[in-house]
């Protein structure tokens, strides 16, 4: 392992990085890697770099090696010699410049704490309370990291029985030194300020919040006028404390780490209004904290940039404590809101030379800002979060606000028409502070949900939004035409579709403009525009003869550009813009049938671009989930197109498959798998890739598997004759019993290729290796079974009892597993199939129950004993899958309409699990589509088997009476 120092060298070079990663890879399975990274990462005499990507290299080992069912587990020795080592490790890297790589242990220890504290580490909390020292400050700041590291999950932890024992168990050994720790750091630190001990305090802020987001302990009540007396509690000395010597330049974006804390104690202040108000109440606290945060940014001060989270975070204190509803003695008054719009909201409304470079200087920084709704992060966007609080707290502040707001919307538009170089700035204030008081509430797909009755949206837009949006390049400032097409988006659901579709128009001619913020403003306009749904159900609002007459115009304007650019890197810089092409695309589907082959032309060309150093995953998605979607539709549309979609994307698929470009591969799986579905037969380019797609390698890469196993089920689909002749379904069979199924991870997809097997493989051919399948399901279920495992096993089960193979009977099945062990079926059947029936969920109970039918009704070894035992449970069973009405109605519609495409909540990004393609997905087929109506199918099985079996009305009688005379009556079965 010497050469490991440079490789990880090599690994942050484009030109070295990919054969880099692959020795690096080879290494960190053999025995003691982790170790010896841990040695590299504390070797001082080491190359800066090597130790920094050494430590990065490390946390991604353990968070892809901790799990024993890992693809590359690490080793039991290796992970208890590990564990040991680390809190020593982050006291050893206690120095100022090995700040970073600290945090990268730091990361570490926090990952294998979630999986293995407290069971499998129990004396983590000990190691830090005991490294914890009452003069090194600098191994106390790495110890509290440390802690912040594991215990910052508990702020969005769901609550369990579990998780509170571990609580309470961190609180029984830290918070004891935890609050010595406090009192000596803030003793010594406001008489003597001190930068080491100021960073010390900041992360004993953050841990404050940490250990009282859940629950408070009784430690914390009882201290509770320590922290929050009104005048001398220890949060009201921080909120006072700014030391000349800590403060840094106020028009920097770094903040001070005084305005850290500050920070900090205004977060906690939050935390118990939200969650704790009693506790307020008892130290009458509150008044306090709004005077004090009035000092802070009230009276029309208006802070440099460095001071922006504390702005931010003071105006989410005053937003939070108004939506309570517990202040109203403090807020609801006319002066207070008079007060609060005039000294706190107006002041922070207006862009500053700072926004104003962010909006001509990184344009895409400044949207991706603006469209930050997940959380208020800018002091503009928490001023206009304190007009929506008072607007939506009740009926008589709301009228109140919209008065005072209105007064100031009023002078500001009074100021820009007065012309003047900052006029622009006026109007857009005055929109701003529009949007925040005419805002009841809003989700992030549908915009605002609920406004303000006391105004009119569209009045507005006419009088004072309109104008801005019409004007052409030069017209009217960018701002403001931004200002206009964010009100569109933001009211879109206000707006009638015949209004919309009027100003589609106007939006398609502003992605025309020079201005960056501008044109990739009116693709998110656009975008979300066409993604609207009609009163809240699944229909879209617009369809593809809305958009045909413009959709191609719109594509040619987005691809002009994305190609605009002069590199990779900044070709798929703009993500915004590319969605807004796939969003075209799964708008116009059909309607764009004359012009795809342009637009698959050039969405080739520019994955070709970006093939050469993918930098931006969601771009990525997009485009090929635009490539997805023109061949789901366009295939469907138009004959014979899939002889353009092949020659066109062959060329580029195979340099990424060559280059092992594996960002991408998990795509290109996908798609092939698509475009063979449009084929009656296999074509011999596909058949030539077959021996590759069985190479254990290519399976390696977990994002890869979904759309391998798609591709290899379409191949069965249409050529397992000629995959039985070349014997490569055994090949297939060893990647679902060697690597899919014994995984976790990956089991799901084992069943479903399992399933291809056996519906498109001849049983005579699969006889061999039947009884093997089994042994290697059952071993399984033995060794490392999970919930979801057994779901799986239960409806494989039932699937081969249902689908329509030859010679593969429910008998045949019963046989191969009592050959195993005598009796196994009947056990199986107990302890499996009978609990897991009544949990299938409705897309699977149509196999579930033609399979039990089958079983109770096709089946001699069924009546037989010790099987015979089961027969009156599962007949129960079944009944329990009719109990809802609708239960088989999705299976039987399966396949007759279009899979809802919605990208609003999709998640992407490289190898975080699966980038699935929406527009690659199917509807599942109708498994057992020969039985027609499944009820009745039942009540043709059950009436023949009572007219030819008499003894099994004797089975019948002894089912749940109560429920299956009920059943059988409704079949009209006489039993």
């Amino acid at each position: 392992m010497s050469d490991i120092p440079q490789l990880l060298l090599d690994s942050l070079s484009p030109q070295t990085r990919k054969k880099a990663e692959h020795s690096l890879e080879a290494y960190s399975r053999q025995p003691a890697f982790v170790l010896h990274l841990l040695r590299l990462i504390l070797d001082a005499t080491q190359n800066t770099a090597v130790r920094l990507a050494a430590s990065v290299y490390l946390k991604n080992t353990v968070k892809l090696g901790w799990l024993q069912d890992d693809e590359y587990p690490i080793s039991v020795s290796d992970k208890e010699a590990l564990k040991p080592q680390l809190v020593p490790a982050m006291i050893a890297l206690s120095g100022t410049n090995e700040k970073l790589i600290r945090a990268q242990i730091a990361e570490s220890v926090s990952l294998i704490a979630e999986l293995d504290f407290p069971e499998r580490w129990p004396d983590l909390i000990d190691q830090l309370v005991q490294s914890l020292s009452s003069n090194d400050f600098n191994v106390n700041l790495g110890v509290l990291e440390t802690a912040h590291s594991i215990f910052r999950s508990w702020r969005s932890q769901a609550r369990s029985d579990a998780f509170w024992s571990i609580i309470k168990l961190v609180h029984s050994k830290f918070l004891p030194p935890y609050f010595r720790l406090f009192e000596l750091t803030i003793s010594r630190l406001l008489p003597s300020p001190d930068r080491l001990l100021a960073q010390t305090m900041a992360v004993l802020m953050e841990l404050f919040y940490d250990l009282t987001c859940q629950d408070l302990a009784p430690e914390f009540e009882d201290g509770h006028e320590i922290f929050f007396a009104a005048e001398t509690g220890y949060f009201m000395r921080l909120l006072e404390w700014n030391p000349s010597e800590l403060q840094t330049d106020p028009e920097e974006p770094t903040p001070s780490i005084p305005s850290k804390i500050r920070t900090g104690v205004l977060e906690i202040a939050e935390l118990y209004v939200k969650l704790y108000p009693e506790m307020l109440a008892r130290s009458q606290s509150v008044g306090t904290f709004v005077k004090k945060v009035w000092e802070l940014v009230g009276g029309g001060k208006r802070l440099g940039i460095a001071y922006d989270q504390l702005v931010s975070q003071s105006l989410r204190f005053i937003s939070t404590s108004i939506r309570s509803g517990a202040y109203r003695d403090i807020f609801q008054s006319r002066d207070t809101i008079q007060g609060l719009i005039a000294g706190v909201v107006v002041p922070n409304l207006s862009l500053r030379t700072h926004d104003v470079e962010g909006f001509e200087d990184t344009p895409l920084e400044y949207i991706r800002g603006e469209l930050q709704v997940s959380e208020v992060s800018t002091p503009r966007q928490a001023a206009a979060d304190v007009v929506n609080a008072l607007v939506g707290v009740g009926q008589e502040s709301e009228i109140a606000t919209t008065a005072v707001a209105f007064e100031w919307i009023s002078r500001a538009l009074t100021g820009a028409a007065q012309g003047g170089e900052d006029a622009w700035k006026n109007k857009d204030a005055a929109v701003y502070l529009f949007e925040a008081v005419a805002t009841r509430s809003g989700t992030l797909t549908q915009g605002v949900t609920a406004t303000n009755p006391n105004v009119d949206i569209v009045q507005w837009f006419a009088e004072n939004i309109y104008r801005d949006l019409q004007v052409g390049a030069g017209g009217v400032h960018p701002v403001l035409q931004v200002d206009a097409i964010r009100y569109l988006y933001t009211f879109r659901y206000q707006l009638t579709k015949e209004q919309l579709v009027s100003v589609l128009p106007l939006l398609s001619s502003r992605l025309e403009s020079h201005d960056v913020v501008v044109y990739t403003y009116a693709a998110v306009a656009l975008d979300r525009i066409l993604s609207m749904r009609v009163g809240g159900s699944t229909t879209l609002m617009f369809s593809s003869t809305d958009v045909q007459p413009f959709a191609l115009q719109l594509l040619n304007i987005l691809f002009t550009k994305i190609e605009a650019q002069s590199s990779p890197e900044r070709v798929a810089e703009n993500d915004f813009l590319m969605r807004c092409v796939t969003r075209v695309i799964l708008t116009a589907k059909q309607g764009l049938g004359e012009g795809y082959v342009n637009v698959l032309q050039r969405l080739v060309s520019i994955l070709r671009v970006i093939a050469r150093n993918p930098s931006n995953p969601n771009f990525d998605q997009y485009i090929f989930e635009s490539i997805s979607a023109l061949i789901r539709f366009i295939g469907a549309a138009v004959p014979d197109s899939i002889t353009v979609f092949e020659p066109a994307l062959f060329p580029p698929f195979t340099e990424i498959l060559q280059g092992d470009i594996d960002q991408y591969i998990p795509y290109v799986f996908q798609i092939l798998a698509q475009m063979l579905t449009l084929h009656r037969g296999v074509p011999a380019d596909y058949r030539a890739l077959l021996p590759f797609l069985l190479t254990p390698t290519i399976w390696a890469q977990k994002g890869s598997i979904p759309g391998l196993v798609a591709l290899l089920r379409a191949f069965l689909a249409r050529d397992a004759a000629a995959m039985v002749e070349a014997n490569q379904h055994t090949s297939v069979l060893g990647i679902v019993q060697q690597r899919l199924v014994p995984s976790k991870a990956n089991d799901g997809w084992g069943f479903e290729l399992l399933q291809s097997v056996i519906l498109h493989v001849p049983l005579n051919t699969l006889q061999p290796y039947f009884r093997q399948i089994i042994v290697t399901l059952l071993t399984r279920m033995q060794q490392n079974k999970t919930n979801s495992y057994v779901y799986y096993f239960v409806y494989f089960l039932l699937y081969m009892l249902a689908v329509n193979v030859n010679g593969l009977t429910p008998d045949y099945l019963i046989q191969t597993v009592d050959e195993i062990q005598p009796g196994l079926w009947s056990q199986i059947v107990s302890n499996f199939v009978v609990p897991q029936a009544a949990l299938l969920t409705v897309k699977d109970r149509k196999v579930a129950a033609v399979g039990l039918t089958r079983l109770l009704t096709q089946s001699n070894l069924s009546l037989k004993e010790p099987n015979m035992k089961a027969w009156p449970v599962l007949l129960d069973q079944l009944v329990v899958l009719f109990r809802e009405p609708k239960a088989f109605a999705a299976a039987e519609d399966a396949g007759t309409g279009v899979t809802d495409i919605d990208l609003e909540e999709q998640a992407v990004g490289y190898q975080a699990a699966y980038s699935k393609l929406a527009a690659a997905a199917t509807p599942p087929p109708d498994l057992v589509a020969y039985v027609g109506n499944v009820r009745s199918y039942v009540a043709g099985q059950f009436t023949r088997l009572l007219g030819t079996e008499p003894d099994v009305k004797t089975l019948v009688e002894q089912a749940d009476q109560s429920q299956l005379r009920p059943f059988l009556s409704s079949l009209g079965v006489s039993g």
